[in-house]
């Protein structure tokens, strides 16, 4: 089925024998664009025919590699039966799937041991989707199947296997019961309401899923909150380690005034000070540098100061010195002893 879709729909073709192309078309188109346009629907429909080709050697390719998948397949499955929950986990991890499942029927799941799909020589007629569950209160099928096929019309056609419900489990009951479930899931669909209806076989977009997605790799599914880590290579520590890097302060280089300035990175915005704003007292505990210079000539000062008071001593005859200026009044410091 999936064939028959992937092959090019055939073309309106264009020739002197058709009438169409003669009518309306052609009386718009001199001689040489005539003669072009048939030209051209002549070389596709030799693209045509060699897609058509190619579409057949394609099929022969597939049905090939599906006998060499099988026991792979078949491996796989016994390999799956040693592992409980298995099917019920990837169903429950895959968009899709999860989307359409009831809570009971969460629970009935739980008894399902394998899924298979097969897909028939004749990979255009179509395949089968097959369920298999152990002993459960449910129902009494052991194995259940929905299939796709070509009916002798050429359209496509697809039928289930009748469940055997025990009595008073019938889940698809259940759910057309409970109404405002399903106005809440929005079309009301469950699994095995999807699993019963029939209808519409070329819009099954569920079983497209299984068979195309869930199928070549279920594995995926059943460790999806891993693997999503692991291909998005995101953790918590990560993330931690990224908002420390926000709080980092980092200093810049000098700008065009000359002022050096500091970057604060915070989680909120942006803030940029310069030392002019900073106050050397400043409660938030941000330290002022000071020029070297300036630092250099007030250690001078101080130490003049320090050092003119030992000048002022008496002299040893007893004379007295020339009055000190101390803070505007005039002193005179004594030379006769005490």
């Amino acid at each position: 089925m999936s064939a028959d879709s992937a092959s090019p729909a055939k073309r309106a073709k264009v020739s002197k024998n058709d009438s169409s192309f003669e009518g309306d078309q052609s009386q718009d188109f001199d001689s040489a664009t005539q003669k072009a346009l048939e030209d051209i629907d002549a070389c596709q429909n030799e693209i045509d025919a060699l897609n058509e080709q190619a579409s057949e050697e394609i099929l022969k390719v597939e049905q090939k590699y599906n006998k060499l998948r099988k026991p792979h397949y078949e491996k796989r499955n016994e390999m799956i039966k040693n592992i409980s929950n298995f099917w019920i986990t990837a169903f429950m991890n895959h968009p899709q799937i999860s989307a359409i499942l009831d809570e009971e029927e969460e629970e009935c799941l739980h008894y399902l041991t394998t899924v298979n799909v097969e897909e028939f020589d004749d990979i255009k007629s179509g395949y089968r989707i097959s369920f298999t569950f152990s002993k459960n209160p449910y129902f009494s099928n052991e194995v259940v199947s929905k299939e796709f096929h070509l009916a002798n019309t050429g359209d496509p056609e697809s039928n289930s296997t009748e469940i055997k419900w025990k009595d008073g489990m019938d889940l698809t009951k259940r759910a057309q019961q409970q109404a405002s479930r399903k106005r809440r899931r929005g079309n009301g669909r469950t699994f095995f309401t999807w699993f019963n209806d029939v209808s519409d076989p070329s819009a099954d977009d569920i079983a497209e899923v299984i068979k195309d997605d869930m199928w070549p790799n279920p594995l995926q599914y059943y460790l999806a909150p891993e693997s999503y880590i692991d291909e998005n290579g995101v953790s918590d520590d990560d993330e931690d380690e990224e908002d420390l890097d926000d709080s980092v302060v980092v200093l810049d280089e000098d700008d065009d005034d000359g002022e050096e300035v500091y970057e604060v990175e915070d989680d909120d915005d942006e803030e940029f000070e310069t030392l002019d704003s900073i106050g050397g007292d400043d409660d938030d505990g941000v330290e002022v540098i000071e020029d070297e210079d300036e630092n250099d000539e007030e250690a001078a000062e101080e130490g003049d100061e320090e050092e003119e008071p030992k000048k002022a001593k008496p002299a040893v005859n007893g004379s007295s010195k020339a009055p000190v200026e101390v803070n505007g009044s005039t002193d005179k410091e004594g030379g006769g002893g005490e």
